[in-house]
């Protein structure tokens, strides 16, 4: 079993890593930390929780790829989903900071604010001109058609000598 995958995290029990992804990797995510090092680096990428914590799923059908991002408490007008050229998929928005009032109390807070992005290069047989987006429920989905007959790359067993 390899050590890349858990390392970087769950990528749902496989070992595989996935080469279209352009994410970036924050070392201290989930580290117990987190909340003393902003003391001491309070400009720091921290404040960038919101966008290492947001969760997108990305599966391939025989007709598309199909991605689906949970965004809890955010309306479609305050996420933008983007291409560029070079057939990257591009996820982002701002989660706002609640308004504070000076007689409140906070105990505890967990949920992050703050802007996200999530970069995807898509691959060759991604119908570039028909990508659909449709948010429900706090989900995000996005759909990129496939090119229908894509040929398949052929694959040919080397024998292995000794």
């Amino acid at each position: 079993m390899s050590l890349i995958p858990s390392f970087f995290g769950d990528r749902r029990g496989s070992n595989v890593v996935d080469p279209f992804s352009l994410d970036l990797w924050d070392p201290f995510r989930d580290s117990p930390f987190r909340s003393s090092l902003s003391t001491y680096f309070p400009n720091s990428s921290l404040e960038t929780s919101a966008f290492v914590n947001t969760r997108i799923d990305w599966k391939e059908t025989p007709e598309a790829h199909v991605l689906k991002a949970d965004l809890p408490g955010l309306r479609k007008e305050e996420v933008k989903v983007e291409v560029e050229d070079d057939r990257v998929l591009q996820i982002s928005g701002e989660r706002n900071v609640e308004k504070e009032d000076k007689n409140d109390t906070w105990h505890k807070v967990e949920r992050s604010s703050g802007k996200f992005l999530r970069r995807f290069r898509l691959p060759e047989n991604a119908k570039m001109d028909q990508i659909k987006a449709a948010m429900e429920n706090g989900v995000l989905t996005v759909t990129v058609p496939k090119v229908e007959g894509a040929k398949k790359p052929d694959v040919k067993a080397i024998e292995i000598s000794g």
